[in-house]
């Protein structure tokens, strides 16, 4: 009689224990493998910003702090994004098509944060971002940079000064006054 009951927790604890492995690779997957480079749109070159747009390299806030200081000269869109994150997916396609008509001259820069890399590039494939990202699992640049949630943008001018932040997603007015506030006049 005692077995019926134990082979149901034995079977219980079998799902269990496969859902949870199903699970894993959140932040620690470490990515690479067998992935085709995507040449990233950069309009400068710089030792830390990525050429391959699928890259994902990881870094914590003093690299991407360092990666900044070597992007003084060029306006930057920074944002800080997620590919579980409901809102990173209304403002992604905006991203995508001011990086489209920008990206010559604004480097598009995005943070993947909390999240694993496999997930995010294809949250990048699936909305045409040509732009790299970085990959920052525990949220340490998010958090340097004094945000809670995401996604978050901020809009540096060429002297490496913040002209403008923005927190949620993007609206295209929103994105299109960021971008104003940073591009020379033309």
């Amino acid at each position: 009689m005692h077995l019926m009951p134990l082979r149901r927790i034995a079977f219980a604890s079998a799902l269990i224990a496969m859902a949870a492995a199903a699970c894993t690779g959140g932040a620690s997957d470490v990515g690479g493998g067998d992935r085709t480079p995507v040449p990233a749109r950069n309009a400068t070159q710089a030792p830390l910003l990525p050429t391959d747009a699928s890259a994902l390299p990881g870094f914590d806030f003093g690299t991407f702090q360092e990666l900044l200081g070597q992007l003084k000269g060029t306006p930057v869109v920074v944002n800080v994004w997620a590919a579980w994150c409901g809102p990173c997916r209304v403002e992604a396609p905006d991203l995508a098509s001011a990086s489209h008509s920008y990206g010559s001259r604004v480097q598009f820069l995005g943070v993947d944060i909390l999240d694993s890399r496999s997930s995010a590039r294809s949250f990048m494939v699936e909305y045409g971002w040509n732009y790299p990202s970085v990959f920052d699992p525990t949220a340490a640049i998010r958090n340097g940079l004094g945000f809670v949630g995401q996604p978050d943008t901020i809009f540096y001018d060429a002297g490496g000064r913040i002209a403008m932040t923005w927190q949620g997603p993007l609206t295209p007015a929103a994105l299109q006054k960021g971008l104003n506030r940073i591009l020379p006049s033309v």
